[in-house]
Parts: C-alpha cells; sequence; structure tokens
C-alpha cells in the first residue's frame, strides 16, 4: 500500500506543477503560457466522454492495434524460431530482413498506401511491422541462448523435433518473447497512431491532428492521455500475461537489508554468526 501512495502522489505532483505552471503563465525558456491547464484538459475531457466520436475513434485505435500486433506475435515467434534453429533460413530470410529492419515502420507510409486498397489495411501492415522487428529479434537471440544439454536430453529420451520445439524451444525462450512483446506493444502504439495522422479516417491519432489543425489544444491533451492510457494498459496486460505463462520461473524482489543496530564507541563488534543450514562434515566422515 505505501508502494501504491507514492505513485499516486508521484503523479499528484506532476499534475500540481503542471498546473501551477500552466495558470501562472511561466516562460523561462520553457513557454508554459502556451500550454493548457489541467483543468481545461478535464474539461475537455468530460466533453469527449459524453460525445460518441471519442468512443469510436477509441474502438477504431484498439482494433488496429490489436489486429497488427496479434499478427506482429505470430510472425515474429515463428520467424525468429525459424531464423534461429534452420541455417538454411538464415541465409534466405537473414539478409533480407537486415536490410529492412532499420526502415522505420512509419517510413512505410507511401508503400502501404501503393500496396493496400484501403487506409484501414495500410494502418494494420503499419502496426504489424513496427512490433515484427522487435519480437523476431527477441526471439532469435532467446532461441539461441538455450542450453544444448536440454536439447540433448530429450533427443536422448527420444524425442523429435516436435518434442524439441514444444518442451524445449517455446518455454525456454518465453521470457525473451515476452520481453520483445512488451517493446513491440509500446513501438506499435507510436506508429498506429502515426500511421492516423497521415492517412487515418477515424482514430485517436487522427482526432489529435484534426484538434491541432483547428487550434483546440486542449483537446489534443485530450488525445495524448488517452494514448498514454491506452498504451500502459497494453503494455501491462502483456506483461502480465508473461508473468502467468512464466510463472514457473524464480522471482526476485527487493527487499532492503536491515540496519545493524549502532553500537557503542569502544564495544567490539559481535562475532559473526554462522548460518544455520546444513551441518559441518568432518573428513573422517567423508572417508
Amino acid at each position: 500500500m505505501t508502494r501504491y501512495a507514492l505513485r499516486l502522489a508521484s503523479l499528484a505532483a506532476a499534475l500540481t506543477l503542471w498546473q501551477v505552471l500552466t495558470a501562472a503563465d511561466v516562460d523561462l525558456w520553457l513557454r508554459f503560457s502556451q500550454f493548457p491547464t489541467v483543468t481545461d484538459v478535464a474539461h475537455a475531457f468530460a466533453g469527449r466522454l459524453g460525445g460518441p466520436d471519442y468512443w469510436t475513434d477509441l474502438t477504431d485505435s484498439l482494433t488496429r492495434i490489436l489486429t497488427g500486433f496479434l499478427l506482429a506475435a505470430v510472425l515474429g515467434v515463428a520467424t525468429g524460431v525459424l531464423v534461429a534453429r534452420s541455417r538454411l533460413a538464415e541465409d534466405l530470410l537473414g539478409p533480407v530482413l537486415e536490410v529492412v529492419r532499420p526502415v522505420p515502420a512509419i517510413a512505410l507510409v507511401p508503400v502501404a498506401i501503393l500496396l493496400f486498397p484501403s487506409n484501414e489495411q495500410g494502418i494494420v501492415f503499419i502496426t504489424c511491422t513496427a512490433a515484427f522487428f522487435p519480437v523476431l529479434v527477441s526471439t532469435r537471440h532467446a532461441v539461441r541462448a538455450l542450453s544444448p544439454v536440454w536439447e540433448e536430453a530429450v533427443r536422448t529420451m527420444g524425442g523429435g523435433r516436435g518434442r524439441i520445439l514444444a518442451s524445449v524451444v517455446l518455454p525456454g525462450a518465453l521470457p525473451g518473447i515476452f520481453g520483445g512483446l512488451s517493446v513491440g506493444i509500446g513501438v506499435s502504439w507510436i506508429c498506429v497512431i502515426s500511421a492516423e495522422m497521415i492517412s487515418g479516417q477515424y482514430g485517436v491519432g487522427y482526432r489529435t491532428w484534426q484538434d491541432y489543425t483547428v487550434v483546440d489544444y486542449p483537446g489534443v491533451f485530450v488525445g495524448m492521455v488517452t494514448i498514454g492510457v491506452l498504451g500502459w494498459l497494453t503494455s501491462t496486460a502483456v506483461e502480465l500475461l508473461g508473468r502467468r505463462l512464466t510463472r514457473w520461473l524464480p522471482r526476485t524482489s527487493y527487499v532492503p537489508a536491515p540496519r545493524s543496530p549502532r553500537r557503542a564507541r569502544g564495544t567490539a563488534a559481535p562475532a559473526p554468526v554462522r548460518a544455520a543450514t546444513e551441518p559441518e562434515v568432518t573428513h573422517d566422515q567423508l572417508v
């Protein structure tokens, strides 16, 4: 409860600082006088919640992000495992993937416009491309980092390729896979919002850009807050799913060390206490 209270206090402090700087029209290199106040954004947000456009934009953006991200998850994991496990696949697909990977997904907007018959399919394509490469790279590294002893043990017991894939490769690579999925969902939100601003007709990104063109700055911040909350919820869902599927992994938690009592000046330090784990075994007992 203390940690949650500290997080809420941090958020409240940030909002309070925003309100003070914007209400006082502070202009110290950064022009806070151009920003809307927290109360202005709250009023605009309340007005949007009562209208149908906000929920339509929300539904469209979530549909696009989930469709593109799920496609990227399936294709990225499959391609990563294939490239990591097959030299032929690495030689055939590796050069193409490494050439395309540095290209920003948002730079593929003209390609999507020319390639797909509708803007909706193009936005899903951009979202899928944005999340595909983080998932691919993390899966490839996770599979290559697996210990070969596990695979040899399965082969010794008569297991084939399918058994190795199901019982060794995929479970062992799950932590790395979900690391790539966590990165991919964040990148997907960046690219889907940018794509909606450029070629979308509905969505949170499209509405945010329209508010900017008509100089509705509180509406712009409503879109930014909505994007932040949606991104946080989706990334948290991916993280919770990863913890659920990898619950067999040992977990570590931060526990602060207890403070040692302050001893008086001139007194000797207490003797170290031997941990009560296993009894000592002498040489004669071993023999």
